[in-house]
């Protein structure tokens, strides 16, 4: 018995499962398990909704725009109250985006309801990246962001087919509505968990200033050479974002189902590599890792272009799979970086600038798209593959 308890001690530390740790992944967890039941199929319900091609570009664009103005604040408010205390209001206001997203009766206020929904999304990220950095040591933080990659993705492979049935058993309107619900029900869930049991510690400094550019020119070169190289990367990923599910029911022919368990497919590949490439990143360092990451970002939309049918696309999915290789190092040598700076704000402008070049890119996949949507697959394989060769030729230590 004593023996066993050790293993589980050890197993806990090797992990990184802290207290806080624990209440912060299971919380993302909870989120991610109603949120996923219907987020790959919002351009689907847009669409039944009456929102145009254009229309659903706006919507990623929408999302490009909130992921990018919110990443900043999102930092300022966790350096201010804490991350502990900035997750749980982060959670309320996503809760109140649900709840329009339930009663909408057309694409103009689902939009509106965006605005609430993200705010878990994007301000959550520099408060998630601040508290992992304040409770693990550099040499854990990429199996911490591993261990919560891996647990935030668990519910990604059983959500979107369970949504996908819901859109079968009950149509689009009502499946997606269920969805909402199950959402509504489990951020108060998360809300009412973590005021139990996050640790009772101090809040935030209270005297932060504000400014971009201060904390801009404070910022560690090597941040901002890992920053450039992953713009080229997540351009590649947005530009073909929200119309991957359209190519693969429209143009390919899948169902739902098929499509829900090709995202299955894709997050038990990220889940199958996490553990041994963070472990490994964390040992011998980052770069390769992240390299293999911006190379996949590159290759997965190549792959698209490529498949000649539905029966194919299993194997595009494993790559966009894959390109979770080097996240856990990626956001694990961005909390190194970030140290060197004022931590929650740099993270947050990160991430800030990152969205905010991301915003055009859907209208850009949309008008390529119109073209041919081989066309645009291809041109988000050359933004990806310029990204890799940047930053093969970057010096950045980490």
């Amino acid at each position: 018995m004593l023996g066993l308890v050790f293993l589980l001690q050890k197993l806990r530390d090797w992990l990184g499962l802290e207290r806080d740790m624990v209440v912060m992944i299971v919380t993302v967890l909870i989120l991610t398990l109603g949120g996923q039941m219907w987020a790959k199929y919002v351009p689907k319900y847009l669409e039944y909704l009456g929102a145009s091609t254009l229309i659903i570009g706006l919507y990623g664009s929408i999302k490009a725009v909130v992921m990018a103005l919110y990443q900043y604040p999102g930092g300022w408010v966790s350096d201010k109250l804490g991350p502990k205390r900035a997750l749980v209001a982060f959670t309320f206001t996503a809760m109140a985006g649900y709840l329009i997203y339930l009663f909408a009766p057309d694409w103009r206020l689902f939009l509106v309801g965006t605005l609430f929904v993200l705010v878990w999304d994007s301000m959550s990220q520099p408060a998630i990246f601040s508290l992992i950095g304040e409770t693990l040591k550099k040499s854990r933080r990429a199996i911490g962001f591993s261990v919560q990659s891996v647990l935030k993705r668990l519910p990604i492979i059983v959500a979107p087919p369970l949504g996908g049935y819901l859109i079968e058993a009950y149509g689009l309107e009502w499946g997606m509505k269920i969805g909402f619900s199950v959402s509504i029900a489990l951020a108060l869930l998360a809300v009412v968990f973590q005021e139990k049991f996050y640790a009772k510690t101090g809040g935030g400094d209270r005297k932060i200033g504000g400014r971009i550019l201060a904390v801009w020119r404070e910022m560690d070169r090597g941040l901002k050479r890992l920053l450039v190289s992953d713009i080229f990367a997540r351009l590649a990923s947005n530009i073909i974002g929200v119309y991957v599910v359209l190519y693969a029911l429209n143009v390919l022919g899948a169902s739902p189902v098929e499509y829900g368990l090709l995202i299955s497919v894709q997050m038990t590949t990220s889940i199958l590599s996490y553990f041994p490439a963070a472990k490994l990143a964390d040992i011998y360092g980052r770069k390769p890792f992240i390299t293999l990451t911006f190379t996949f970002f590159a290759l997965f939309p190549l792959a698209l272009a490529l498949v000649p049918s539905a029966a194919f696309l299993p194997l595009a999915f494993v790559i966009a799979g894959l390109r979770e290789i080097g996240e856990p190092a990626r956001k694990a040598l961005i909390v190194d970086l970030a140290e060197r700076s004022h931590k929650g704000r740099a993270i947050g402008l990160y991430y800030l600038i990152r969205e905010g070049v991301m915003i055009p890119a859907p209208l850009i996949g949309g008008f390529l798209w119109d073209m041919s949507p081989q066309l645009m697959f291809l041109t988000a394989f050359a933004v990806g593959a310029l990204g890799v060769l940047l930053f093969i030729s970057s010096k950045i230590e980490g």
